[in-house]
């Protein structure tokens, strides 16, 4: 079976031929800097991290670009707000979006360009419009003519003459409101740059299609981001890239929100939830899980909640892969995934649907170590493993190694555990049963589960 993507522009689940052969090109709208990142900002990347992983484990050699918005009006904004030079805001947030992806163990892009950059770029593309026919001059500003592109709004299905243009300040000389701005004229103390019809900086769409002509090319496979940017953001990139002569991209892939009381979380709204915040309360793998478990074209309803429930599910993941290694040594990941877990990845990333199929083999990893059958045992964890690290969880791998939540103080909590439960092995051995159990009470009571096993007793965080 070959993969299967949903489309947005064809609105069906199709079957993913590349342009080329064994390759895979996919441009991800990135992160705008003007704030820290909140998780469902880190679910969009998160999304289209697991299609990168499934990608390159069915064979393809991926090339994966995600690109930076390091210069817009909400930048601009929060420099007058703050008093802070816009380069600083934005570098700062970059390097907070970074660190939240490598928390939750994303992979890295193939490139990871910025707007600024890419001025030159983006000036030869206006040209080339402008001399089609396609943009005009006006004030200093640079437009694109929504009316000279006759496949304009085909992706968000909508009518040119019902459509209400978001415009920003400054935007004068448009020969129809409809227009799109794809070069902003400068403003007093505003950061700009020079170009053929003066100072200014890029508007928000232009950056996206020069950035992917420049890495991707004419013609590439994937163009992902939030259902929020279907309009204005993708139908304009579209409209000026194709305008420009570009094919442009073959399938349009949109992940879901994370929602708060039915609301998308957003800073305006104020409602979002940090990754710096949530990474300090819940091990950043268990956010993962959370996040990565239901299908990417699915809402996720933040909850604390529905966290809790992760955290349980995986624990019964985790649960057993520790549990085997104790008993049978490391084991490896197998080389293959099941194939109903393929099957489930290849159908539009089905990760809901391969899930069930690792609490499966969960199950019977289990019941193999309760009967004792270590080659039963072995092969479910190899093909656990294998699973996992195709979706990034699993707990074995390096990546997770020193993420448990509070790990600078894992080593000073184990040995203190460790004193009690000598003091409860000892106590079993003299056969005073009633005090070993009341030291695994009082511990299960300060938030400890203890687990006897073969090779002595172990002890894990409670997530009841």
């Amino acid at each position: 079976m070959s993969i299967r993507l949903y489309d947005t522009s064809t609105r069906q689940v199709r079957d993913f031929v590349p342009l080329v052969p064994g390759c895979v090109s996919i441009y991800l709208c990135g992160a705008t800097v003007q704030s820290a990142p909140h998780i469902g900002h880190i679910r969009s990347y998160l999304n289209f991290d697991v299609m990168q992983r499934w990608f390159a484990y069915r064979g393809y050699q991926v090339t994966f670009a995600r690109n930076v918005t390091d210069i817009d009006d909400k930048i601009i904004a929060k420099e007058r707000e703050l008093g802070t030079p816009w380069w600083q805001i934005a570098y700062e947030n970059e390097r907070a979006f970074n660190d939240g992806y490598d928390a939750l163990g994303c992979l890295p892009p193939t490139v990871e360009p910025r707007a600024t950059g890419h001025i030159p770029e983006m000036v030869e593309m206006m040209r080339g419009l402008i001399e089609k026919g396609h943009a005009y001059a006006a004030d200093g500003n640079v437009y694109f003519d929504v009316k000279s592109y006759p496949g304009y709004l085909a992706l968000s299905n909508q009518k040119l003459e019902n459509l209400l243009q978001p415009s920003g300040e400054g935007e004068t000389g448009k020969r129809d409101p409809r227009d799109f701005a794809m070069w902003k004229s400068a403003k007093p103390g505003e950061p700009s740059w020079e170009t053929p019809w003066g100072r200014g900086r890029p508007g928000w769409h232009l950056e996206c299609s020069a950035m992917a002509h420049k890495y991707l090319g004419a013609a590439f496979d994937v163009h992902g981001g939030g259902l929020d940017l279907i309009f204005p953001h993708h139908e304009n990139e579209i409209a000026q890239s194709k305008a420009y002569g570009d094919d442009f991209a073959s399938f349009w892939v949109h992940n879901a929100w994370v929602t708060m009381a039915g609301e998308k979380m957003s800073k305006s709204l104020g409602n979002s939830v940090l990754v710096s915040e949530m990474v300090q309360r819940w091990r950043p793998i268990v956010l993962r899980y959370y996040l990565a478990s239901p299908h990417y074209r699915s809402m996720i309803e933040y909850s604390e909640e529905s966290l809790r429930e992760a955290e349980a599910g995986f624990g019964r993941i985790e649960g057993f892969v520790q549990r085997a290694v104790e008993r049978c040594g490391a084991v490896d990941a197998a080389p293959e995934v099941p194939p109903a877990f393929a099957e489930a990845m290849d159908d539009d990333l089905g990760v809901p649907q391969a899930l069930a199929i690792v609490h499966t083999a969960v199950r019977q990893g289990n019941s193999a170590l309760t009967a004792d059958d270590k080659e039963s045992a072995v092969a479910r964890l190899a093909e656990v493993r294998a699973m996992l690290g195709v979706l990034g969880l699993d707990p074995l791998d390096r990546q997770w190694a020193g993420t448990e939540r509070g790990e600078d103080l894992h080593g000073v909590v184990d040995s203190l555990v460790r004193l009690v439960l000598d003091q409860r092995q000892a106590a079993r051995a003299r056969k005073d049963f009633a005090t070993a159990d009341a030291i695994r009470d009082q511990l299960g009571l300060a938030g400890l589960a203890i687990e006897d096993t073969p090779s002595g007793p172990r002890w894990t965080i409670n997530s009841q």
